[in-house]
């Protein structure tokens, strides 16, 4: 029976990715309207803006994973695991290549067809070709980077704890948007639980983070005046922020910078700009912009392909000529999948393609457990505790729209409960 059906193929699992699937498969895979397929090279889905806090080790990834086969049978859509290598258009054809489980296992690609393409592939960190930057650096685009990053700084304290004498700490973060503002921040009260859970040979107060931007201020995509009050903010914590300090290069143990100035740094973190992922570099057919996100028009189909759709990080949207395209942004991939389930329905009842159509609802960011700061519907400042309850409830809805509202609840619920009981800080 599903032979005969529309097979709308998803690749890429993240935040909107995800979104999309679970609409799709509820909407038209659970009434045998469509074949409902997502593919993602990872076997479960962290939601993006977690993984400063799991780089920090303040949030514990196998509470907050969503396995893609246990949530595929109960919403209605198919998984494969599997890596997108590559793009047929002519034939509708997409080359995945399936995790190697064994030596012997072939790792040749493996071809899945498709009437309607829709490629969710997000996007990561653009070292802008800097020396040094991509043997010395952490980066925090994908689960099992922040994954690495904590288990290296644990690493750090365990090795000073078998030291005689204390030790200092240096953290360069290079990068002052979003990500690199919240990981500075989260790391602040790691450093205080890690002493507070007997591992005192880095004292707090010997620990020193380095907030690095090459532009003239921090978090450059909101306001000056929230730019303002966030680098108070942090100042307050500790860290240091230097503003207008290009990185010319990185080694292991120190940061480099155009002026002539060094900064040493025992473990580094680069979170400055994004493109997307490599993989779109081979796509020759499709156009690309300097960053290789997939040019697409309003209806969020790409300029080569109309069978072929592109949404979120990957994808180059410029819905005005006097505006910028889209950025990186979680509400832009969500609003864009849950316009895209309308889409799916025009297509699928031979109707035009609607278009898409951006509400700005504003910009948060986390400051530490219990603070953040932002922007709402462009001009309302927010901060503190209500900004944070406002930075959590994204979460929240995000975990409604792929769980339901009633497991998202009881989930809340179980987090509220075990808030007391659980480590404050991930140790192993």
């Amino acid at each position: 029976m599903t032979q005969n059906l529309h097979h709308i193929v998803i690749v890429g699992g993240g935040a909107g990715g995800l979104e999309l699937a679970t609409q799709l498969g509820e909407t038209f895979g659970k009434t045998h309207k469509a074949k409902i397929t997502l593919i993602d090279q990872n076997l479960t889905h962290i939601w993006k803006p977690l993984l400063h806090e799991i780089a920090a080790g303040s949030l514990n990834p196998h509470e907050e994973q969503t396995n893609y086969f246990a949530h595929a049978e109960k919403h209605h859509y198919e998984f494969v695991l599997g890596t997108l290598v590559g793009v047929k258009k002519d034939k509708k054809l997409i080359e995945l290549i399936p995790p190697q489980v064994s030596k012997e296992q072939s790792t040749h690609p493996q071809e899945l067809s498709y009437d309607t393409l829709i490629l969710a592939l997000g996007s990561v960190s653009n070292d802008f070709n800097t020396t040094g930057v991509r043997e010395n650096c952490h980066f925090l685009d994908s689960r099992k980077q922040a994954d690495i990053f904590q288990q290296d700084l644990l690493h750090l304290y365990i090795e000073a704890q078998n030291q005689p004498n204390q030790r200092t700490l240096n953290i360069g973060i290079v990068g002052a948007g979003a990500t690199g503002v919240e990981l500075a921040a989260e790391l602040i009260e790691t450093t205080k639980n890690f002493y507070r859970y007997g591992l005192k040979k880095i004292h707090p107060n010997q620990v020193k983070i380095t907030l690095i931007e090459a532009s003239e201020r921090i978090l450059p995509a909101l306001s000056e005046k929230t730019a303002e009050h966030s680098a108070k903010q942090l100042k307050k914590m500790g860290i240091e922020v230097l503003t207008k300090h290009r990185v010319e290069k990185i080694d292991e143990h120190s940061i480099y910078f155009s002026n002539g100035d060094q900064l040493k740094s025992d473990i580094t973190v680069w979170a400055a700009g994004v493109k997307a992922p490599k993989v779109l570099e081979s796509f020759n057919d499709f156009e690309r912009d300097n960053i290789n996100r997939l040019m697409v028009y309003a209806t969020l189909q790409t300029y080569s392909d109309p069978n072929v759709f592109a949404f979120g990080d990957c994808a180059r949207c410029q819905l005005d000529a006097r505006h910028p395209p889209l950025g990186p942004r979680a509400q832009v991939a969500s609003q864009q999948a849950s316009f895209l389930v309308d889409a799916m329905a025009a297509r699928l009842n031979g109707r035009s393609q609607p278009m898409f159509t951006f509400n700005d609802k504003g910009s948060l960011v986390s400051l530490s457990r219990n603070k953040a700061v932002g922007e709402l519907l462009g001009d309302v400042s927010v901060q503190g505790y209500i900004a944070k309850t406002m930075y959590v409830s994204l979460y929240r809805l995000h975990q409604a729209t792929i769980h339901g509202y009633t497991q998202a609840g009881l989930l809340t619920m179980k987090d509220l409960l075990t808030r007391r009981v659980r480590p404050k800080i991930k140790l192993y």
